[in-house]
């Protein structure tokens, strides 16, 4: 038997078969079920649901799988205009074209880049908030300060290494030649013979110049003394003035004065010779066995990040990495892309926490 499934009647074709009053009893059911689908449907649509298969709602749930629609952060935890921020900016810009979104940087500088990490380890781990840490965000600080706003292994996930970027220790040629110093190796010997006045130069406290000279007198057994200063570039000004004898500053910032006879170049701080100056033999193999200090910076999102979301910003990375731009800006600060695999980049900061703990604590230096 056929029913009206509105009124509840048996039909046939267009012909009633009973009075209207009184539907068949095998079409009561029937319309007992429609009215029920009936329901089922309407509250799936006052919820916003739609009637698909499991699979794909899970699809649309966020596993990442359409990732990413909107436009993406880009932190960056230190001011504009430094190396840094200028990497970050051509790497979002290469990113775009890959990710098929705008990659938009943001400065949030202050406390040594803890501000700016801070809020992206306490953004949502969906991919459209990540931030170019660095060796001072997630190596030095958690030792340096006696209280972070973040954990740097536990609150992030890190996406890959971007570059590693030489130091070079440098010494005026005037000092240099009265003082028969024109190697790591006779620098160590003055040392020796003059404890306690070889007095290095630094951007202050816990800075990469600071800890640099710490590693190099703990592992060279030297006496030196530090003298911070407000700041890389017055820190260098008073090494050519001939106020301090050496400090270990960025190769990038360096080359100029290295360049023109100001500066005079020893080593460069890295494990391999910098590609920017082949010829500058590292610290490690001019008298100093295993010293290998450098700063490097990479990209990381919030804990807790999709798989397919964290292998799209890897890859997105990773491609930008190769770009002719990129490659450009990196030459400019004498460094060379250096990715790595989330994990491999997991690891080697694992690594430079355990170094840093242990020069931190040697020089006693700490920031409240």
């Amino acid at each position: 038997m056929t029913c009206d499934e509105r009124t509840g009647r048996p039909i046939v074709g267009a012909r009633r078969l009973l009075p209207a009053a009184a539907p068949a009893p095998q079409c009561r059911s029937s319309r007992r079920r429609a009215a029920g689908l009936s329901l089922v449907i309407a509250a799936a649509a006052a919820a916003g649901a739609t009637l698909l298969p499991a699979a794909v709602l899970a699809q649309t749930a966020g596993d990442g799988s359409d990732y990413p629609s909107k436009s993406i952060r880009f932190v960056v935890p230190y001011a504009a205009g430094g190396p840094l921020d200028q990497a970050a900016r051509v790497l979002a810009e290469e990113m775009r074209g890959s990710l098929g979104q705008p990659v938009i940087v943001e400065n949030k500088a202050g406390a040594g880049g803890n501000i700016g990490a801070d809020n992206v380890a306490k953004s949502a781990p969906d991919g459209y908030s990540i931030v170019m840490g660095a060796v001072a965000t997630h190596a030095i600080n958690p030792y340096l300060y006696k209280k972070m706003p973040y954990d740097a292994n536990r609150d992030f996930t890190p996406i890959t290494r971007v570059a590693v970027v030489p130091n070079v220790l440098v010494v005026t040629p005037q000092w240099a030649g009265q003082n028969k110093v024109d190697s790591v190796a006779s620098l160590l010997a003055y040392a020796r013979a003059n404890p306690g006045k070889l007095n290095y130069g630094s951007g202050g406290n816990g800075s990469a110049g600071h800890l640099a000279g710490e590693l190099f007198k703990s592992m060279a057994n030297v006496s030196m003394v530090h003298i911070p200063y407000k700041g890389a570039a017055p820190a260098k000004m008073e090494l050519i003035g001939g106020e301090i004898q050496m400090m270990f500053d960025n190769l990038a910032s360096a080359t100029p004065q290295i360049r023109s006879g100001q500066l005079k170049a020893l080593a460069v701080t890295t494990a391999q010779r910098a590609e920017a100056q082949p010829d500058l033999p590292t610290v490690a193999e001019s008298g100093v066995p295993g010293f290998d200090i450098s700063t490097w910076f990479g990209i990381f999102a919030p804990a807790g990040l999709a798989t397919p979301v964290l292998d799209r910003l890897h890859q997105a990375a990773v491609g930008a990495l190769e770009s002719p731009a990129m490659i450009a800006t990196l030459d400019k600060m004498g460094a060379r892309p250096a990715p790595m695999d989330p994990k491999s980049f997991a690891d080697f900061i694992r690594a430079e926490q355990v170094k840093y703990e242990r020069v931190v604590s040697q020089s006693g230096a700490t920031v409240d």
